[in-house]
């Protein structure tokens, strides 16, 4: 029994990653390339200046320990950002120019991050009943059917966001950004998470 392979998927729409991708939009911040800006949160004018390297640099270290914080734990010593509640944690030091440009973006992203964390948990909960646990359960079925083989242990992480295109991507080692509306379709879902399944198992 203590061989038999496990497999752990967390799934969530957490707020402090909406508040990281919410301040990204509204900063000019590009990183990371590929992962589509959020819907229903106001664009950045055309005409605004991007974010500087170093601003840049900045966000993708917030980025990276709010996603995944066991893999990227902070060098030194963090302080809570004022208006973001608990919600941001930046280094005390070196993080100054990130820090001066969200501050004054707190109580929108907050209020977006929230509204779009209760949209994803009235959602899904209805639905829940086991059906979160059925999706992943059945592409993992799927792969080990087709490899032969049982999958080996892993641990997925899934973030379920309001992006403004469909899709899956990877955001961290372990974790992963799924468009809500792809989410909620079973069989697009489905075949969406196989890939990714393969990968890990």
């Amino acid at each position: 029994m203590a061989d038999k392979p496990q497999w752990l998927i967390r799934e969530d729409a957490s707020v402090p990653v909406l508040v990281a991708l919410a301040l990204r939009q509204q900063i000019g911040v590009r990183a990371p390339d590929d992962l589509p800006s959020l819907r229903d949160l106001p664009q950045r004018a055309p005409d605004a200046a991007d974010a500087t390297d170093a601003l840049e640099a900045q966000w993708v270290d917030y980025w990276n320990m709010t996603v995944e914080p066991q893999a990227h734990p902070a060098s030194g010593p963090l302080e809570l950002v004022e208006g973001f509640d608990t919600l941001v944690a930046l280094p005390a030091e070196g993080a100054e120019e990130l820090r001066a440009a969200i501050a004054p973006l707190a109580p929108d992203a907050v209020v977006y991050a929230r509204k779009a964390h209760d949209r994803y948990v009235g959602a899904m909960k209805p639905a829940a009943g086991g059906s979160a646990y059925r999706a992943y359960a059945s592409a993992i079925a799927e792969f080990e059917r087709e490899v032969g083989r049982r999958a080996h242990s892993f641990e997925l992480n899934v973030q379920v966001l309001p992006l403004a295109q469909r899709g899956v991507w990877w955001i961290g080692a372990l974790t992963v950004a799924v468009t809500d509306g792809l989410r909620r379709d079973v069989v697009a879902f489905d075949a969406a998470i196989r890939p990714i399944i393969a990968e890990l198992a």
